[in-house]
């Protein structure tokens, strides 16, 4: 049974986005089975992987608004063992159509729930907001993952969201875990950045994961050619940072999964 995770942060611009799809394409080349739901109107993760959003026939609107199956709205991506459920920009409207379902909540999670086995890991690419959708995204996924940019302000914010993750476990999903804080935009010559991590560190402990991403422009221009950085440019910084944080993740998994047993 695959294990889903959202990426979220309510503050803009700290990388979930570029987190989701290149995590996803690195967990793809280590053997895993992904599938990529691009969860946020921007459609950002759509095209970053060289998709047209407005030539998607079927997107994640039509699955959580008209129950159209996931698996038919699965599209294939540049990587083998990577998909996507496409986004569009009418997700927006979403938000309204689903206000007055009695399961307005669990929308994703029914979604999800018919496809989770045919995967190791699902990735939720959250938009940045506690909106409708993204509290789906939540109540559907069995961990976070929250990117936090390495810069003064970067705390800001996150305990919102910890609260977010606190009623959520309260009302929706008692089961939903911290799968870890992800430092990025790093920069190891700054004091600041440093300052940060070891504030992370402070606060959250293990749950702050080992690697970390770096500011890099490869990841940076990655996207507008529609590719991961992994096959932009698999020798760069950014390449070999999510690339560690695939395997890190997997290990994580991997002792989980030996201790339950």
């Amino acid at each position: 049974m695959g294990k889903i995770i959202a990426i979220a942060n309510q503050k803009g611009g700290v990388g979930k986005t570029t987190t989701a799809f290149n995590l996803g394409a690195c967990l793809a080349l280590d053997g895993k089975k992904v599938l990529l739901v691009d969860a946020d109107p921007q459609a950002n993760a759509t095209s970053g992987l060289g998709l047209d959003p407005q030539k998607s026939d079927v997107s994640i609107y039509e699955c959580l608004v008209d129950d159209y199956p996931a698996g038919e709205a699965v599209t294939d991506t540049c990587i083998d063992g990577l998909q996507i459920i496409p986004s569009r920009i009418d997700l927006v409207g979403a938000e309204v159509e689903l206000m007055n379902r009695p399961d307005r909540d669990r929308r994703l999670s029914s979604v999800l729930s018919r496809v989770k086995d045919n995967y190791d890991f699902i990735l939720i690419d959250c938009s940045p907001s506690l909106g409708v959708i993204t509290v789906n995204a939540l109540t559907a996924a069995d961990s976070v993952i929250i990117p936090v940019q390495a810069e003064y302000f970067a705390l800001e914010g996150i305990s919102q969201l910890l609260n977010t993750i606190r009623i959520i476990k309260s009302r929706l999903k008692p089961s939903l875990e911290i799968e870890g804080f992800l430092l990025t935009m790093y920069d190891a010559r700054l004091r600041l950045a440093n300052q940060i991590f070891e504030e992370l560190k402070g606060h959250f402990g293990d749950m702050v994961f080992t690697s970390v991403i770096p500011r890099n422009i490869k990841l940076s221009e990655s996207p507008s050619h529609g590719l991961p950085v992994i096959l932009y440019d698999p020798d760069s910084r950014g390449s070999i940072a999510y690339c560690q944080l695939s395997k890190e993740l997997i290990a994580k998994n991997r002792k989980k999964s030996t201790v339950k047993q």
